[in-house]
């Protein structure tokens, strides 16, 4: 290894003012880790969700009593607190992985060459949604587990994944004006997929919040509707969903789409079909615990498949720009697509 070249004062002073700035002065990441540290967001997003699952299905949404603290004495769970105190306490810590994912995508989204506002953002639009979700799910344990401010606590992490989507596909995009692969009426199709997806998402938070699983042994409140008949709704949104995404497919077909959207038209059937599955078994079998949780990642997955559908109907062409030098003569920059 080389000596670490010393900083001068000025240089530490800068680092301090401006740290973003300082470390993409000094390092370009490679359009593999800008993609895998994009990823690797994406996946802790999805993580997030299943670990606060599995705080609700086994019981330990009170396991930590109080919030920001474990207890009003104790930062971290106690030994008399049992396993939902470390199952609680887990899913906390979990939130501070997430914001070092999240943070990684940010520092190598500023360090690319040439850099992307737009991918910046979409960083800081993680970051913003985690710190909210994060202060949402203190007022979740404040208010013992108020099935309303669960569902919200879900649907913000919903949320969450789409933006992580996004940013992921962008870093294998260039920044220039988005172009439709397909025309008006299949737009319009997509778009009555991805709001019947969001229904569905959002009556499945229903389904929780009049169901059985309360996140807490004690008898706490439960959202006032007949939880069988959510769940035939949520059903019947589910077909809705499965139905427009196969008959999204022959569409392309017959338009003779790219291959790009066919196939992620086609994962999305894959997995909504395998998801249905899951909530059949679940509903028949009296909700075992583990079936739940394998629902909550499928929605997270269903959600994810959907989003990149709604991305492989268009196509971002590479751009070129001119950043001003002022050691010299502008020169031409290229903003491409990262394969």
């Amino acid at each position: 290894m080389g000596r670490v070249p010393k900083m001068t004062p000025a240089e530490a002073l800068s680092a301090v003012r401006n740290p973003l700035a300082f470390i993409a002065a000094r390092w370009t990441p490679t359009p593999r880790t800008l993609r895998r540290a994009a990823l690797a967001a994406l996946v802790m997003s999805v993580v997030i969700v299943v670990t606060g699952g599995a705080v609700r299905l086994t019981g330990s949404g009170l396991g930590c009593p109080t919030w920001p603290k474990c207890t009003d004495d104790s930062l971290t769970t106690t030994s008399a607190m049992g396993v939902h105190g470390v199952i609680e306490f887990t899913n906390r810590m979990l939130t501070y992985v997430l914001c070092a994912a999240v943070g990684w995508a940010i520092i190598a989204a500023r360090s690319e060459k040439p850099y992307r506002r737009s991918l910046t953002r979409l960083g800081w639009a993680q970051f913003w949604v985690v710190m909210g979700n994060a202060i949402l799910g203190g007022i979740v344990v404040l208010v013992g587990l108020n099935p309303y401010t669960v569902a919200a606590h879900f649907l913000l992490s919903s949320a969450l994944i789409a933006v992580a989507t996004v940013m992921w596909q962008r870093t294998r995009e260039g920044d220039g004006a988005p172009h439709p692969l397909v025309g008006k009426a299949v737009q319009q199709l997509v778009w009555f997929l991805v709001v019947s997806s969001v229904l569905l998402i959002a009556v499945g938070t229903v389904v929780t919040g009049s169901g059985p699983h309360a996140g807490d042994s004690s008898e706490i409140e439960r959202m006032p509707l007949d939880w069988e008949n959510v769940s035939r709704l949520h059903a019947v949104l589910a077909w809705i969903v499965v139905t427009l995404t196969f008959a999204l497919w022959f569409v392309l077909r017959a338009v003779d789409a790219p291959k790009g959207s066919l196939d992620r038209t086609r994962d999305l059937f894959l997995i909504l079909l395998a998801q249905g599955v899951i909530g059949y078994v679940q509903y028949f079998t009296n909700l075992p615990e583990v079936l739940v949780g394998l629902h909550m990642l499928g929605s997270a997955l269903v959600w994810i498949a959907v989003v990149r559908v709604l991305l492989a109907l268009r196509e971002r062409p590479e751009t070129f720009a001119a950043p001003a030098d002022v050691s010299g003569p502008a020169t031409e920059a290229r903003v491409g697509t990262r394969a």
